[in-house]
């Protein structure tokens, strides 16, 4: 049987990764125009870089007709340049890396392969991270938190180096919220994935642009537009102040009309803190409500898809 041949689009951001421009061009392009049996292209996304990359980059689209550039006019960040590539991207099937070297280039082949068997979704599965401890803690902390927030079943270990099809990229462009996380929202849409184990290179050359704050922003970011959880979490604190606060107002005045038989000797100012608590309370409840219908506003202006389609079966199809 002939082998079809298709399009893979290679998406790499870039942020200011002129030292490693040529190595990493070189690397990839040795393993796509080698290893795999499909036509590909190199698609660029300049994400504002203020060194030499886009002159770099340019150079090579120049003698290379599989090299494509996306220059945007500022720094947006990775999540941002990442969907503008998957805008752009014309493949079959789209695989996302960086530029770095830290994602292994000689794992592509494996990932279009299991794309080739059927997985509409192939993540990379980071078996050995290069961070510090409070970075690999912090991760686990914050995904085991965001996936009982929002029911989404994302994977500390799984990264931004995946394959999507273009099934799959056809339904990421039809988001439209601005703070995203790339990999959590591939996986709200729900598509089963296969995964491809890796260990993390060192970096080419270069210190890492990820910085705490903007890791920490993206953390924020992420819970925020996966889930509508914080906005009830006023409600769920006032809905324990508010009852505790109420039985012990309750408690206090009937003791006090009854002349204090539990001897409890409370002062004027008891008495002020437990109406402060309910005050507390009442107020908390009431933010909780507003937060309810918050959220029910700020689902609908996400936009997002009512239901994603996966297959069809008929007769007539």
């Amino acid at each position: 049987m002939k082998h079809i041949r298709k399009l893979i689009t290679v998406v790499v951001p870039c942020h200011n990764e002129s030292p490693n421009i040529e190595t990493f061009y070189a690397s990839i392009s040795e393993v796509v125009g080698k290893d795999v049996e499909h036509d590909y292209e190199l698609l660029y996304v300049n994400d504002g870089s203020r060194d030499d990359t886009l002159r770099k980059l340019t150079v090579l689209a120049e003698k290379d007709d599989t090299v494509r550039i996306v220059s945007l006019s500022k720094n947006f960040g990775k999540e941002i340049a990442t969907t503008a590539g998957l805008q752009y991207a014309h493949g079959d099937a789209i695989v996302i890396i960086d530029a770095d070297g830290q994602h292994p280039v000689e794992l592509i082949p494996q990932f279009i392969e299991k794309w080739e068997q059927g997985a509409k979704v192939v993540a990379g599965l980071r078996t050995g991270r290069r961070a510090s401890l409070w970075k690999r803690t912090g991760s686990k902390l914050f995904y085991s938190v965001l996936r009982r927030t929002t029911g989404v079943g994302l994977n500390p270990a799984t990264t931004d180096f995946r394959l999507i099809d273009k099934s799959v990229q056809a339904e990421f462009n039809r988001m439209t919220e601005r703070n995203r996380i790339t990999r959590g929202l591939i996986d709200w849409l729900g598509y089963k994935q296969e995964y491809v184990g890796y260990k993390e290179n060192p970096r080419l050359a270069g210190a890492s642009p990820q910085s705490f704050r903007k890791l920490f922003k993206l953390s924020i970011d992420s819970a925020i537009s996966l889930s509508s959880s914080p906005l009830y979490l006023v409600a769920y604190i006032g809905a324990i102040v508010l009852p505790i606060a109420t039985v012990l107002g309750l408690g206090m005045a009937i003791n006090f009309l009854l002349r204090d038989p539990l001897h409890l000797h409370a002062t004027g100012g008891a008495y002020l803190i437990v109406l402060i608590l309910w005050l507390i309370g009442i107020l908390l409840v009431s933010q909780g409500i507003i937060g309810l219908y918050l959220s029910h506003i700020y689902t609908e202006t996400q936009n997002r898809p009512l239901f994603i389609v996966d297959q069809q079966h008929s007769r007539n199809i």
